[in-house]
């Protein structure tokens, strides 16, 4: 896939904070994200305190932000939680543009720009930084490094997602940029056990979601991938390098015309959360939906619920369950 050119006239974009959360600078209404009027998550209530997540000491943060809606959600809470700048290095043809909105600045790049990257970071002083929202993962092996990707990818015996993100934390911290799990502040966005979203299980199903969960442990384990698509006790499809939402449309297609096959998201036992964070949002439900796949069921704790108030109301309307399982 061709990434776009850089925009260097937009290289940097200056966007103070919206002054309220429900309302862009502009005075229209901003994207809604699941968070009341009390400061409590709608699924599970949790109070939003920057005292107990333990990151009231970080005044700038830099985003490497990535696709879909999780970098606005992530520079959101933020904001809310006290951090007071915030940087962002977005890619041509990946990050949505709306980010704009909820940071300081936003410096655009192609996919595989390491130095330009790094240098973003360092010129406007920032000594932490977090990775949320995908890069589609052909782009990784499509991208066009420059000398400093070139050189690290280079030095990589196994280039996947995990290797290669890693080999970029270790370039932005020769440079003094720290990168580090967003989970501070995305952790109470992760619906913990006994969280439930349309119709009950049957016993079948219920058998299926551990059944399933056994499963997707196991391939998480050999970094094959975190889901898994299963009916009556028999393993439809497998995650791989297509990403979790072919494997729903793949493992639906196989279920049959009856539909009713069960789809399990684990996490990776010692994941490391700086640049993958399991998440789904509508748009999952609504494959799910249109493949007949009847429960999707995320490991309590370790998967990120976007969108929330939207899965909800789309639950409610069609033969689809969320659940979670441990």
């Amino acid at each position: 896939m061709k990434i776009a050119d850089a925009r260097p006239e937009q290289s940097t974009i200056s966007n103070p904070l919206p002054p309220k959360f429900g309302m862009d600078r502009t005075g229209q209404p901003a994207t809604h994200f699941p968070v009341s009027k009390n400061g409590s998550l709608l699924f599970n209530r949790i109070e939003f305190r920057s005292q107990q997540m333990n990151n009231g000491t970080i005044d700038t943060l830099g985003l490497i932000a990535g696709n879909r809606s999780l970098p606005l959600l992530l520079a959101r809470q933020a904001r809310i939680l006290g951090v007071k700048r915030l940087v962002a290095v977005a890619f041509e043809g990946e990050t949505d543009p709306e980010l704009g909105k909820y940071v300081d600045d936003v410096i655009w790049l192609k996919v595989g720009r390491l130095s330009q990257l790094i240098a973003a970071f360092t010129e406007r002083g920032v000594k932490q930084c977090v990775m949320v929202g995908q890069i589609a993962p052909k782009n990784l092996f499509d991208l066009r490094p420059d000398l400093r990707a070139m050189t690290m990818l280079l030095k990589l015996k196994e280039r996947n997602a995990h290797t290669i993100f890693g080999a970029i934390a270790d370039e932005l911290k020769k440079d003094g940029v720290a990168l580090i799990e967003a989970t501070p502040w995305l952790k109470p966005l992760m619906p913990g056990g006994g969280f439930h979203l349309g119709k009950p299980l049957s016993d079948e199903q219920r058998a299926d979601v551990q059944f399933g969960f056994r499963i997707a442990k196991e391939v998480s384990r050999l970094e094959i991938g975190q889901t898994v698509v299963v009916k009556r006790g028999t393993v439809l499809a497998v995650e791989a390098f297509e990403g979790t939402d072919r494997c729903l449309s793949r493992g639906g297609e196989l279920a049959g015309k009856e539909g009713g096959a069960v789809a399990v998201k684990a996490a990776k036992e010692k994941h490391d959360l700086r640049f993958d964070i399991p998440c789904i949002g509508p748009r999952t439900l609504e494959i799910c939906a249109s493949a007949g796949v009847a429960v999707l069921a995320l490991e309590a704790g370790k998967t990120l619920l976007l969108d929330e108030p939207v899965i909800r109301e789309f639950v409610s309307k069609r033969d689809v369950a969320l659940t979670t399982v441990t």
